[in-house]
């Protein structure tokens, strides 16, 4: 339906939708990038649901200032990366470089984050493309291409036709994190659903999968409050 703003300080965008489904008003705050969303039954009078958003702006913005900060990239901070701070300092040449445990970041420093990320998605590509190569090799079954994304309702995705898509932000959780989520979406060749026949294959390619699954089912969300600016 599109967006809606609440004037205040500061004001708020809304994105109405409606539903078939839905019998009643609903709200809904993110809980990756407190997007705020209205959902109102097909045929519900649009001025009932905006007055109905009037009425819980204060338990709307209640929540969001409940909501931890998110985490600016930026000099003298740091950024997860495989699973642990790194530091970020400044540095010298073309191109951010790991020294003495530290990333050092060229550049001016409104640069930094984008050189940052840029970094991140880099690692991200060579530690998936080497984790979903070993896997497949296990599992004897061939896949097409790998992608990488920012995406906020799934960590990865395997298509019909065996192409692979994956959150580059999985560099920042440890390694094994990362491990799982290649074997969870490599062990969809053999499997496209969620059967015990599926979670069999899983096992069979990481079989202490269960540790690192738990750890994104409660760590997941805080590596997508780390802000790159974009």
């Amino acid at each position: 339906m599109g967006i809606t703003r609440l004037p205040g300080d500061p004001p708020l965008d809304v994105t109405l939708r409606r539903s078939a489904r839905a019998r009643r008003y609903s709200l809904r705050i993110s809980q990756l990038d407190g997007r705020v969303t209205l959902t109102l039954p097909h045929r519900a009078p649009l001025a009932e649901g905006l007055a109905f958003l009037r009425e819980k702006e204060g338990w709307i913005r209640g929540h969001l200032d409940a909501r931890p900060d998110g985490q600016t990239v930026e000099l003298g901070g740091s950024v997860p990366f495989r699973g642990r701070p790194l530091p970020l300092v400044p540095g010298r040449g073309r191109a951010p470089c790991l020294v003495d445990g530290a990333l050092a970041v060229p550049g001016p420093p409104e640069r930094v984050a984008a050189r940052v990320q840029g970094f991140l998605k880099t690692q991200a590509r060579d530690a998936l493309s080497a984790a979903v190569e070993r896997h497949a090799s296990t599992l004897g079954r061939p896949y097409g291409r790998i992608t990488l994304r920012d995406t906020r309702s799934r960590w990865g995705s395997c298509s019909w036709r065996g192409d692979l898509m994956f959150s580059w932000r999985l560099i920042m959780a440890p390694a094994e994190v990362l491990d799982y989520v290649a074997a969870h979406e490599v062990a969809h060749l053999a499997e496209m659903n969620h059967s015990a026949a599926y979670w069999a294959v899983v096992r069979g390619l990481l079989p202490d999968y269960e540790a690192p699954r738990a750890w994104l089912r409660a760590n997941g969300t805080a590596l997508h409050r780390v802000r790159f600016g974009d």
